[in-house]
């Protein structure tokens, strides 16, 4: 992504912003959109311009549409409230200034969001960030709740749907593209003695017992924003808002908060269930969720964290076997570490399994 600062201002020119534009240089560490801080002369942030990963977000119409929407929805929510300092509370994207979602320079997709001043965000998760980050992603369902069915699209479909990640992966097996199945048949085996049991939440909701609700879809403590206090100003990161089941936020944020060790930590004994921040995350979700969960829902959500702890499993050996053709890797065995990881942690809430369907008790 290497433009000169001429190109991004005739990008940035699309966009109705105020001041002087100083700097433009990389910001964050996303492994997806291309991400920049754009300054005004004074050296305040003025915004975050970033460029669409098109690859992966096909469908750019829907994917700012759904934005679009979201934001929208919960800017009057916190209206309703009487909320103070909501352009602090809610991301802000500037419509171009022919009044589209996006600008499109004939080769990239490019949108500009306004920055929060006075925020941060946290890589590190300790029992009260994870406790604030429950109720944040908790209320950011709530607010979401009544959106009427149909109204936001899959910007990537399929996303946590669990038959289609299996589908893949024996696809993936009976192809054996690297000829690495040898190497992991022992895995195949471990992945396929769980396979019926964690395609439970597409069943129910054939049975009509499981709704689909609004979902964030990537539920990690980067994806909040807070305030110089420590208090919740935000939920951001919203490419992956969308249809699915309660179960994906509240199974990604165990999956990746809860886990003692690094997702792909080559170290298996560093790897297992931090029951504190598990406890911690559902107690603060329950506070401003539970006032639209089913207790059906509320049952099943520690089964959220076994689930998408076994389809990224899943996830990372389908690449593996097919020759890492879709994550970025660090060696060649990389993928082979990441599932090896992830199926520790699985093993290990399999093991707290009872312990924490026990701790919704509470809320039953």
């Amino acid at each position: 992504m290497s433009k000169t600062k001429e190109q991004y201002l005739e990008i940035l020119s699309r966009f109705p912003l105020e001041g002087t534009i100083g700097t433009i240089e990389p910001f964050g560490n996303g492994h997806i959109n291309d991400t920049l801080k754009v300054t005004n002369n004074a050296n305040e942030t003025l915004c975050i311009l970033q460029r669409i990963n098109h690859q992966i977000f096909t469908n750019v119409d829907m994917l700012q549409g759904n934005i679009n929407k979201v934001t929208k929805h919960i800017r009057k929510k916190l209206e309703a409230r009487g909320e103070k300092d909501i352009d602090r509370k809610v991301l802000t994207f500037l419509p171009t200034l022919d009044g589209q979602l996006y600008y499109f320079d004939g080769e990239s997709y490019w949108r500009v969001c306004l920055f929060i001043p006075r925020s941060r965000s946290f890589e590190e998760i300790t029992p009260e960030l994870s406790f604030e980050a429950g109720k944040a992603f908790g209320d950011f369902q709530f607010m979401l709740a009544d959106l009427p069915e149909g109204a936001l699209g899959e910007t990537i479909p399929n996303f946590h749907n669990m038959e289609f990640r299996l589908q893949q992966f024996r696809e993936a097996v009976q192809a054996n593209a690297a000829n690495r199945l040898n190497e992991v048949q022992d895995l195949v085996n471990e992945i396929e003695k769980r396979a019926k049991s964690m395609c439970i939440q597409e069943e129910l909701y054939r049975e009509g017992k499981l709704t689909k609700r609004t979902n964030h879809c990537d539920t990690k403590v980067n994806n909040i924003l807070f305030d110089e206090n420590g208090k919740v100003l935000c939920v951001i990161d919203l490419d992956t808002v969308m249809p699915g089941f309660v179960l994906s936020d509240i199974g990604d944020f165990i999956r990746t908060g809860a886990n003692a060790g690094a997702e792909d930590d080559e170290n298996l004994d560093r790897v297992f269930v931090n029951m504190d921040i598990f406890k911690s995350y559902t107690r603060g979700y329950m506070e401003t969720a539970k006032a639209f969960l089913s207790p059906l829902e509320i049952s099943l959500l520690p089964y959220g964290g076994r689930l998408l702890t076994y389809m990224q499993t899943v996830r990372f050996l389908t690449d593996y076997i097919n020759g890492d053709t879709y994550y970025k890797i660090k060696s060649p065995k990389h993928n082979l570490i990441r599932t090896k990881a992830q199926f520790k942690l699985l093993q290990s809430l399999e093991e707290h399994a009872a312990e924490m369907d026990n701790f919704m008790k509470e809320w039953l």
